[in-house]
């Protein structure tokens, strides 16, 4: 096995002390599917209605360069939880529970979770997982105490049922709102200790509906502002605007729910709050729908799929509330990885991790206190399309150019100047005016792999 994953777990930790855990602060994580960060009003939204969202922007720091490495929802969330890229843990695409019944998180690869129950934190997940369905990957048996959700990628919006407790269990309601209470339930039983709950909804994750009618009723009479792109049905684009908007809505009454009963309890200053998305969203941007496997909505082309590493399908909503504690009105500019989300919790945690324990990774808590810290602003990613077309895609990205190489086909590269083309409009990979960039990205993307393979073993 692998040297870096055959470490043991118990190997990870030094230093820890039961009463650094009671010390620690509370944690609670929200992590929405499929929503992009142009779909929130803290990002400067003013159609969408989500103040209890935007509310942990104005109390806490906003991160406006937050990614994903990869643009779908498995291996997103694999990295999210172990802080490891997907093509070192054997998920590459949406995990398919018919085709693919055995894959998941491998055993020998440490979760978040895991670290911190070892340190002392009750652990909670509530909602979609996504990360293999055999007992071994189940999330009980990768970190949380408590699970109350589902294994697989959807499930319904409206009386869903969900694992509790190891049984199924048909709910009555919208599934965020049971989801949120069932969080709520598990943040008062253990409000006198350490505890960290997982958050994980299904929303905005079609199908956007049904939804509540508080949900809907702000979006009465409202045509939406969309993107404009050659072939475009842009009545369509506005009607699936206004579905997706109120799915997000019933995502931030649940978060509503959460933050409530953390003020009655008298635990919002005793708690970190991470709000982030799985990975971004297309409607109508470039002409498609969906994230990294979108397809076109666009003639003539509609219906094809087009893999992709866009920004509006990479670039995630990421907001860190610790009230008392944390100054709030900020914003973060710095660009972070969801590899970066592992040794922050370690860290709020106050646990330790051996130098034996190679992380891609980077504690960015300095970046919430404001601190002026040393900081690289290259974001690696990578996305091996299986299902629905096949595509082998690298992505290097700063703050002023975007490389994708297409290893599937290398005709299809893509170069933008993000600094001159932000909406990505413009491939200028085959121009050569710009070859000397293009060589260059493409050699420091090699040099990224090589360590990646190096720290991997592979």
């Amino acid at each position: 096995m692998k040297r870096v994953l055959s470490i043991c777990l118990l190997g990870l930790l030094v230093g820890v002390s039961a009463l650094a855990a009671a010390d620690g602060p509370n944690i609670v994580l929200f992590v929405t599917d499929d929503q992009a960060i142009w779909a929130c009003g803290a990002y400067g939204n003013t159609e969408i209605h989500t103040p209890n969202i935007d509310s942990l922007a104005a109390q806490g720091v906003r991160f406006l360069n937050a990614f994903t490495p990869t643009p779908v929802c498995s291996p997103s969330r694999a990295t999210l939880f172990t802080g490891r890229y997907g093509s070192e843990l054997g998920i590459h695409d949406w995990i398919n529970p018919r085709s693919e019944p055995d894959l998941g998180l491998p055993t020998v690869v440490p979760t978040w979770a895991e670290v911190l129950r070892q340190q002392g934190y009750r652990t909670g997940l509530f909602g979609k997982w996504h990360l293999g369905a055999r007992p071994e990957q189940h999330p009980r048996r990768r970190g949380f105490d408590v699970f109350v959700g589902f294994l697989g990628g959807g499930n319904r919006p409206m009386d869903p049922v969900l694992e509790v407790n190891g049984r199924q269990v048909r709910f009555k309601g919208p599934l965020p709102q049971i989801l949120a209470d069932a969080a709520v339930r598990f943040i008062r039983d253990n409000a006198e200790r350490p505890f960290v709950a997982c958050v994980c909804f299904r929303a905005p994750h079609t199908p956007y509906g049904p939804v509540p009618e508080e949900a809907r009723k702000p979006y009465a009479g409202l045509s939406p502002t969309v993107p404009i792109f050659p072939g475009l049905d842009l009545e369509e684009v506005k009607r699936l605007t206004v579905d997706y908007y109120a799915s997000i809505t019933s995502v931030d009454l649940a978060v509503g729910r959460v933050l409530a009963a953390l003020d009655a309890l008298g635990l919002s200053e005793k708690t970190v709050v991470i709000f982030t998305s799985d990975h971004g969203y297309n409607l109508g941007h470039h002409g498609l729908r969906y994230k990294g496997n979108a397809i076109w909505m666009a003639k003539p082309h509609r219906g094809k799929r087009r893999p992709n590493m866009y920004d509006t399908s990479i670039r995630v909503p990421f907001l860190v509330r610790w009230s008392g504690h944390v100054k709030g009105g900020r914003d973060v500019t710095e660009s972070v990885s969801f590899v970066d989300l592992f040794p922050t919790l370690v860290h709020i945690a106050g646990a330790h991790i051996s130098d034996q324990y190679l992380l891609h990774g980077r504690d960015f808590w300095p970046l919430v206190e404001g601190q002026k810290v040393p900081w690289d602003n290259t974001v690696y990613g990578e996305y091996d399309m299986i299902h629905g077309a096949v595509a082998r895609m690298r992505m290097l990205r700063t703050p002023q150019w975007k490389l994708v190489i297409h290893r599937e086909d290398r005709s299809r590269d893509e170069l933008y100047h993000l600094s001159d083309d932000p909406g990505e409009t413009k491939n200028l990979a085959s121009d050569p005016a710009y070859r000397d960039v293009y060589e260059r990205l493409l050699k420091e993307l090699a040099e990224r792999e090589n360590r990646l393979r190096l720290v991997a073993g592979r």
